[in-house]
């Protein structure tokens, strides 16, 4: 028993290297998010990552639409019992440690028969209650690399859960802001429509006294039955919406509540944080991570196959089966234990640690990637942020210089100094402005609720 003690501390410390410990990846590309005076700014100031989604949502009919898509989607249900099921892997690892314990009672009953009469002894009984221990001491790694590659998968189950989190509060933002914008549509078009519904009347009116050209008639009403179609195809375009928010709550389709756009307006900056902040909190870079480190448990678990296994095996309880039948039992007590060294294998042990360290090098090509990716994605969210800052003053000017425009026309055609023409290239300008400054904003808040995600918000 000593010599095999002795094998075994000699087998452990030759495995030393299977039990280093995965250190997670922790440093950014230089200029991940780009360069730029703006990039620059935003790296000195406090992320907007960091801010929970209740206080970057703060309208409360969203909020209260995204606590219900987090509590009743599919996808999010699917997430956490991922989540569940490599916990319990985890539990299961972690009891690997502990020896196995079983109770495994016997009995029986014998007779021996002799002689032509068929004479021979009464029943004799025998019986055995032996409770039996074995403990896999995993003096080569195997255990705590199994326990640590459990723990990898677990967090991999946590950053896809909080990125399926992050995705669904993005979806439901986005089609709730839709939603606002194409009521604002809406609103913007059947107030035009009622506009329009005058000068096609006071069109008419021109024509009857001989003052205007049926022709003319004709095109204003031409006009306004095309706002009449685009209000018909925004409230499809709103039904539609509303679907696809009930089929994210996983509801019936029905009416959703909501507020009005608003005042709603472009922040003034937009901060994205430093690149240690983005490796912290994106799931996507968050799940790379721990891929490696499954890739690197992996590779040691490969490894440890080279070394020795050592094993005790124990066996206590009683019996009364000891060459003879007797009664009472005595005492069964047996200890053995086993050192396992594997010699040759056909090259298979090699070949799997081979296929380890490869493994172990395109996961870690796969987080490089996922983070070049994820640098990319916020600069391109940021610029997008920035775009619609800009063009969002220019949008404002240009809706009061055409609304101008369109008074003054109308009011020189009631006039008879305005021809048809211009009173309709007027309303149509300044109807396309009005829905132009509408989307914009719209993609702005879109912009903003990528730029958010990018940065690994939404998981608080």
């Amino acid at each position: 028993m000593k010599k095999v003690l002795c094998i075994a501390l000699c087998a452990m410390m030759c495995s030393c290297g299977v039990y280093k410990k995965y250190q997670s990846q922790t440093e950014a590309p230089k200029d991940l998010y780009g360069t730029g005076d703006s990039i620059a700014q935003a790296m000195n100031e406090s992320s907007i990552a960091s801010i929970s989604w209740r206080e970057f949502f703060a309208d409360p009919i969203l909020q209260q639409l995204i606590d219900s898509a987090l509590a009743r989607n599919t996808d999010m249900a699917s997430a956490r019992l991922a989540v569940e099921q490599a916990q319990a892997s985890l539990t299961a690892a972690k009891w690997a440690f502990v020896p196995s314990l079983s109770l495994n009672p016997q009995g029986n009953i014998s007779t021996t028969m002799f002689g032509a009469a068929g004479k021979g002894t009464g029943p004799g009984y025998s019986y055995s209650v032996p409770l039996q221990l074995d403990w896999n001491i995993g003096i080569s790694g195997s255990l705590i690399v199994n326990k640590r590659k459990t723990q990898a998968i677990l967090e991999q189950a946590k950053a896809s859960r909080e990125a399926t989190q992050a995705n669904l509060i993005s979806t439901v933002a986005q089609e709730y802001f839709q939603l606002l914008m194409l009521d604002k549509q809406l609103e913007i078009l059947v107030k035009t429509d009622s506009l329009w519904d005058v000068s096609l009347e006071t069109e008419k009116a021109l024509w009857e006294n001989g003052q205007a050209y049926s022709t003319a008639v004709n095109q204003m009403e031409s006009s306004n039955l095309s706002v009449k179609t685009q209000i018909i195809d925004t409230r499809r375009s709103i039904l539609s919406t509303e679907n696809e928010i009930c089929k994210l709550l996983h509801m019936t389709p029905q009416a959703i509540q909501r507020n009005k756009w608003g005042d709603y307006t472009l922040p003034e900056r937009f901060s994205t944080g430093v690149p240690a902040v983005l490796l912290e909190n994106r799931p996507d870079i968050k799940a790379a991570d721990q891929a490696l480190a499954e890739a690197f448990y992996n590779t040691a678990a490969a490894r440890a196959q080279f070394y020795p296994s050592f094993s005790l095996a124990g066996l206590l309880g009683w019996t009364n089966n000891a060459g003879v039948i007797a009664n009472p039992g005595a005492l069964l007590m047996q200890l053995a234990a086993s050192l396992t060294q594997p010699i040759f294998a056909a090259g298979k042990l090699t070949a799997q640690l081979k296929i380890a360290k490869y493994n172990q090098e395109d996961k870690l090509n796969q987080y490089v990637q996922t983070v070049l990716e994820a640098g990319n994605q916020v600069n391109e969210a940021l610029a997008d942020c920035q775009t619609a800052r800009d063009k969002d003053a220019l949008y404002k000017r240009q809706v009061e210089v055409l609304q101008d425009a369109y008074d003054g026309t109308h009011e020189l055609m009631n006039n008879g100094k305005a021809s048809y023409l211009e009173v309709l290239t007027a309303q149509e300008s300044l109807l396309s402005a009005q829905l132009n400054e509408a989307s914009n904003l719209y993609n702005g808040a879109i912009s903003l609720i990528g730029l958010y995600i990018a940065l690994g918000g939404a998981v608080q």
